[in-house]
């Protein structure tokens, strides 16, 4: 059988202020028509790069990449244009950026269509079709806004295939979404592609993932690392000698940092160096700042396009503690953040940060106690794409008016989120996961006394996320911050000091 994609000795180099960065190093891949290939690997691991190459958004620096019959790395523009009118289907990690919020979920699932010529009938009976077939029969005239994470999602992913194309790409499909709702989307992905007898790359941190997958691959500093299919499992050998070992199967052997090899009996075996694996620790750092604040939610209410989102709610969030503020796509929690930093203003009841009732300041004055006291995440990082990570932190220091010694806290503060290395690098050529990070230490650098953060952790693999969550759980008990974030990230929510569990109001029936 002849392969649909053909990956072969592919790198990809991304430049920096301190010469190339290699997201891929190397890697072959192969994918055969109608296969769904899942690609599990850590944040910065080349996954997100691997998805770009394979849609035809960016070019190997060396190697070959076939889709389809077509080199993609030797295509002209125009070639690789239509290529990928044809051939592909991409549904990018940050799906809320896909989704005009002008236009309708019929609208947006017909535009595809559109755009290749498709009538208005024909693309609109199209979608119609597609939406009815992953439960979203009775959103056609929604916007995106009247919509929850998990309905956006299964909009973008039907706007990637509604045309029909043979190679669907998938980045991250649930990243920013709940357990439930990331379940619901795995499994009408699944569904979806081989009803249309469409392959599909997956690229995923997510062990969910795999339970739709033909083929299980992972990628481990650029290149890959192993891979599993229902029969068997396989770890890739490279040039000289070159291997990586799943990391839960060095847990299980209590096999940390070390390891003796044995030839024995024509195997070779690999035990335990006096090391056992622990813990992911978070580096020490000495964090600015004195204690926290308390902030209060007193009755608060906020509607939406007629809808109420949150209705009369109480909450305390205490100095010292770290908060997760959990609940379903749709029940609230990136609107209760918005309100407790001051982003946007309820339409009943009040927020108090300390003595400040911040509901009652206009624009620039909860700007001026942001600047002072609040430090925030947004589930889009909103960097400056063309500074390296380390400027792009300078720069949040700078604004918050620290003086003193600004390089060194924003290397120091790169380096207590893992990116010491990454420092020096565009921003636009890190990893959605590192991006993610960047964007804490931005927040975190100057030491605020609040730390506001919305789902800091959905980018992450589950090292990563035990190192964040470790962070900012120092950052409440050492430095007494008050830490609020919304998670569904179960082993974020279990460092949890504290949970306030949201649930979708009812809307009344008319």
């Amino acid at each position: 059988m002849t392969s649909l994609v053909e990956l072969r000795d592919v790198f990809a180099v991304h430049a920096s202020a301190t010469g190339g960065v290699a997201a891929l190093s190397g890697l072959d891949l192969s994918l055969e028509p109608d296969e769904l290939c899942v690609v599990l690997g850590p944040s910065g691991s080349g996954k997100s790069t691997l998805a770009r190459l394979v849609a035809g958004l960016e070019r190997p620096s060396a190697g070959r990449v076939v889709v389809a019959g077509l080199d993609l790395g030797a295509a002209s523009a125009g070639d690789l244009a239509r290529h990928r009118s044809k051939t592909t289907g991409y549904a990018d990690q940050h799906y809320r950026r896909a989704l005009s919020r002008e236009l309708t979920a019929e609208e947006l699932v017909a535009m595809p269509l559109g755009l290749r010529g498709h009538g208005r009938q024909s693309r609109l009976s199209r979608a119609r079709a597609l939406l009815e077939r992953v439960g979203l029969g009775d959103k056609l005239g929604a916007r995106p806004e009247e919509l929850s994470g998990g309905e956006q999602q299964r909009i973008a992913l039907c706007a990637a295939l509604v045309h029909g194309p043979p190679l669907l790409i998938a980045d991250e499909p649930t990243g920013e979404l709940d357990a439930a709702a990331g379940c619901v989307v795995y499994e009408l992905l699944g569904a979806l592609v081989r009803e249309r007898r469409t392959a599909a790359v997956v690229v995923s941190h997510d062990p969910m993932s795999t339970s739709i997958a033909d083929r299980v691959v992972h990628v481990r500093d650029g290149r890959v690392s192993d891979e599993e299919r229902a029969e068997r499992s396989t770890v890739v050998v490279g040039r000289g000698g070159w291997l990586r070992v799943p990391e839960q199967t060095l847990r299980a052997a209590g096999i940390g940092d070390r390891a003796t090899v044995h030839l024995a009996d024509g195997a070779v075996e690999l035990r335990p160096a006096g090391q056992v694996a622990g813990e992911s620790k978070v580096a020490e750092h000495a964090f600015a700042g004195g204690r926290g604040l308390a902030v209060e939610a007193r009755r608060l209410s906020r509607r939406y396009g007629g809808g109420m989102v949150l209705e009369g709610l109480d909450a305390r969030f205490e100095p010292g503690v770290l908060t997760a503020v959990t609940g379903p796509s749709g029940s609230g929690k990136s609107t209760l953040l918005a309100l407790l930093a001051g982003l946007d203003l309820p339409d009943e009841g009040e927020v108090a940060v300390g003595e400040t009732v911040l509901s009652e300041l206009d624009r620039e004055a909860r700007a001026s106690v942001r600047r002072e006291l609040i430090g925030v995440v947004g589930q889009t990082a909103s960097l400056s794409g063309f500074l390296t990570a380390w400027e792009n932190v300078e720069l949040a220091l700078a604004l918050r008016g620290v003086t003193r010694a600004v390089r060194a806290t924003a290397l120091e503060t790169l380096a207590t989120v893992g990116l010491a290395e990454q420092a020096s690098r565009r921003v636009d050529r890190l990893s959605a996961g590192e991006r993610e990070r960047v964007a804490l230490a931005r927040a975190v650098a100057s030491g605020p006394r609040v730390l506001i953060a919305d789902e800091p952790t959905a980018r992450l693999d589950t090292v990563a996320t035990l190192a964040i969550g470790g962070l900012l759980a120092k950052l409440a008990h050492e430095r007494g911050t008050t830490v609020i974030c919304a998670t569904h990230d179960p082993l974020l929510i279990g460092l949890a000091d504290t949970e306030l569990a949201l649930e979708r109001v009812t809307q009344p029936t008319m």
